[in-house]
């Protein structure tokens, strides 16, 4: 039987990147997948094509996670689309490199609501559709709550907090048997970290990751979505609270 036979899960910002790999992966698993977009429409039906295509089944529907209005409509899609829920991956995020002289409070709401307060507000909401038997959250997180690479403080910071609500939250929803765990990419090639000309380049500062990277190069989105697919599993079951670094050791 396939790990993740009849389950739903919803994935948010799952139009493309890490978030298209994790919904393809729970998908290949055998659950079914909310394709969770803010914007990219054709790119989240590409996602729904690619796993109904494979025989999976899979939805695209559009909300802004970052607004409870949304958020609450989400929810009775997925509802109505599949009458349960069992899984919530918290994946969509965003980010800007800047230094301290150039943060504004505009880019510190557009970081927080989106990494912080939009994750809150999912899991605040999806407690209403959980069954009895519970289900499993995780959350995407980043490695860089943990190096704190210059330039990223607004990211690091939002990022950190998530991990702190992830271990608040698998003590407060353990009872409801709810696990919640994080998962904090390193350094991922995505359409995200490429066109932010992160990754992908050959460049010198992608030279020098690889090198320091134990395993000895980049991270994919789908390295990322396997590791997501073994929290949302019950192979995972004695997991929660857990906030664990997928970057192939770099620290």
């Amino acid at each position: 039987m396939l790990r993740l036979e009849n389950r739903v899960a919803l994935v948010t910002g799952a139009s493309k990147g890490i978030g298209a790999a994790i919904a393809k992966e729970m998908a290949a698993a055998g659950a079914a997948v909310v394709v969770n977009y803010r914007a990219d429409r054709s790119s989240a039906d590409a996602v729904v094509k690619e796993i109904t295509e494979a025989d999976g089944r899979a939805v695209a529907i559009r909300g802004d996670v970052s607004k409870s209005e949304d958020v609450r409509r989400l929810f009775t899609d997925v509802a109505e689309t599949f009458g349960r829920l069992d899984i919530v991956v918290n994946n969509a995020g965003v980010y800007q490199a800047m230094n301290i002289e150039e943060i504004t409070e505009q880019e510190f709401h557009r970081e927080f609501d989106t990494n912080v307060l939009a994750p809150l507000t999912v899991i605040r909401e999806s407690l209403d559709y959980f069954g009895s038997s519970g289900g499993s959250i995780v959350n995407i997180g980043s490695g860089a709550s943990q190096m704190c690479p210059p330039g990223y403080s607004l990211y690091a910071a939002s990022k950190s907090a998530l991990d702190a609500v992830t271990r608040v939250l698998a003590k407060e929803l353990a009872p409801r048997k709810i696990r919640v765990n994080s998962v904090n990419p390193g350094a991922t090639l995505s359409e995200g970290t490429k066109s932010a000309g992160l990754y992908g380049t050959g460049s010198e500062f992608e030279r020098q990751l690889v090198a320091m990277t134990p395993l000895g190069r980049i991270g994919t989105p789908a390295d990322i979505a396997k590791v997501v697919a073994f929290l949302a599993s019950d192979d995972s079951g004695w997991l929660t609270g857990e906030v664990i670094l997928a970057s192939g050791g770099l620290r």
